[in-house]
């Protein structure tokens, strides 16, 4: 006991005190820590958010206090506003339209942020864009007013970048940005920029014209002078030409002569070179189909070179060269059929080989396979002829046992009855085998029954009825008299059943006492 509590007491306490300081601050940080997603911005206002009014956190989490602290959320979505500006006055007091579009949102720099979180936490996207509209008309009439309508018109860049300089300043101090200016047109109500146009256009197509003519006139002086010297330059090709052809006649029925003189030889060599290099690659396509023919290849390379050597010494002679390739042909046939046919049959033997190897292989394997097989089958039946053996065996021992305890159990029991039996009759001894007869006899008249169970028995004879003489008011001599006389139809009934011959002073049955069964006299 502690200070008078009980352990339950105790331990209670202990699990609050726990709870408290473990499981409570969890439950509080699951609660209320808040995160931001990344097309907002989390502000959380209240004591203890640091130096500013709130705290404006982008991509992150934060853990809000209750009570004491609070959060809102600020979208980041852009938002456009549509700017009709008219009237606008420029530096030349023009009344000018500029109608534009611009797209702002909500940003992300700190101290922008802050800003947006101290003017526009609360307002709707409605209340941001009027809050801005108003801003950049300001803005974009004071930007118009600082420049000539000609410099609007023709400088678009430094009108865009003033607008946007002087429009991102203002909208910064309640926390936006600008994210696209698009500037669609600019007009004024006097047409000033039309006529600027207009002139602007009519000098530029005077320029063109006068260009057009300068042109022109460049173009006739240059055609004629053109014209002119291609005359001459005509005349002068004409000139060369007629000359160079006059050489180029001459030069060709030289050429052709010498050309005829070279062709006729060039074109037998060249005839043999071919014929050889087509039985030669015709040769190497044939034996470079099969992979045991590489040597031969190198023999086939070896004659055609020596059959090329011959060709060059006998040039002298044009049937002489057709002799000599003649000769090389036959040889390089030859030998490309000789090579074809080693190969092939080099190739039939490998295939003769290969296929024994397989059918070997096939054939062992197969025989291997059905070998172990057997084996495996011939000792999965001797396992199981094992195992049935084993389980019959000890059936058989368990069934042996189970007699053998049952027939001591039974013999004990006996024995344990005979004490108790032999105990019982201990005045008595006498009695106790006829108790035990009285045991037996439904076994003696069970043995008995078996022994004439088969015996077909017609009739039941009876020597005595059964009365003594006593009680029925006749003497010994009359009852003996009686019966006798009584017992003569049963003694000749059962002579009858036995085939013998009874005395005649035993007296004849009647037919109807035989009927009867001794109800009449003898």
């Amino acid at each position: 006991m502690f200070l008078g509590l009980s352990d339950e007491a105790i331990i209670l306490i202990i699990v609050l005190l726990l709870f408290t300081l473990l499981i409570l601050p969890v439950i509080l940080v699951v609660k209320y820590y808040r995160r931001c997603p990344s097309n907002k911005l989390l502000v959380v206002f209240g004591k203890g958010v640091g130096g500013g009014t709130a705290k404006v956190i982008h991509g992150g989490a934060a853990l809000v206090w209750p009570l004491i602290q609070d959060y809102a959320y600020l979208s980041l979505e852009p938002i456009t506003v549509e700017i009709d500006l008219r009237g606008a006055l420029s530096k030349k007091n023009i009344r000018v339209a500029v109608p534009s579009s611009f797209t702002i949102g909500i940003g992300t720099v700190p101290q922008v942020m802050s800003n947006a979180a101290e003017r526009l936490l609360g307002l709707d996207e409605r209340a941001v864009h009027n809050q801005a509209a108003d801003i950049i008309i300001g803005q974009l009439r004071l930007v118009i007013a600082t420049m000539a309508i000609e410099e609007i018109n023709q400088d678009r860049e430094k009108f865009l970048q003033l607008v946007n300089d002087n429009v991102a300043t203002e909208l910064n101090k309640i926390g936006l940005e600008v994210i696209n200016v698009n500037i669609r047109d600019i007009t004024d109500e006097s047409g000033y920029i039309e006529a600027i146009g207009k002139r602007a256009a009519s000098e530029a197509i005077n320029q063109a014209r006068v260009e057009v003519a300068e042109q022109e006139k460049l173009g006739a002086s240059g055609e004629a002078s053109q014209n002119r010297e291609r005359v001459i330059k005509v005349a002068e090709e004409q000139a060369l030409a007629t000359e160079g052809k006059k050489k180029a006649e001459r030069d060709q029925r030289i050429a052709v002569a010498k050309l005829e003189a070279e062709g006729r030889a060039a074109e037998a060599a060249a005839q043999k070179n071919q014929e050889v290099a087509v039985a030669r690659e015709a040769a190497q396509t044939d034996t470079g189909k099969k992979e045991a023919d590489m040597q031969r290849r190198v023999q086939v390379a070896t004659y055609e070179a020596q059959a090329i050597d011959g060709e060059n010494t006998s040039k002298a002679a044009i049937a002489e060269r057709n002799a000599t390739l003649a000769e090389a042909e036959a040889e390089a046939k030859r030998r490309g059929d000789v090579a074809r046919a080693e190969a092939e049959r080099a190739v039939y033997q490998k295939e003769q080989e290969l296929e024994k190897a397989r059918l070997e292989k096939e054939i062992i394997v197969q025989e291997e396979i059905d070998k172990r097989r057997v084996e495996i089958e011939a000792e999965a039946v001797a396992e199981r002829r094992r195992r049935e053996a084993k389980g019959e065996a000890d059936a058989i021992l368990m069934k042996y046992e189970a007699e053998a305890e049952g027939l001591r159990k039974v013999l004990e029991a006996k024995a344990d009855g005979y004490n108790k039996l032999v105990a019982a009759c201990a005045e008595r001894p006498d009695i106790a085998p006829t108790l035990l007869l009285i045991e037996k006899m439904p076994e003696l008249v069970a043995e008995q029954v078996k022994a004439v169970q088969n015996l077909k028995i017609d009739k039941v004879t009876v020597w005595d009825g059964g009365g003594n003489g006593n009680g029925n008011g006749k003497g010994g001599t009359a009852g003996f008299l009686s019966s006798l006389i009584g017992a003569l139809p049963p003694v000749h009934e059962l002579a009858e059943q036995a085939g013998v011959e009874l005395p005649g002073y035993l007296g004849k049955l009647r037919k109807s006492e035989k009927e009867g069964l001794g109800k009449g006299e003898v």
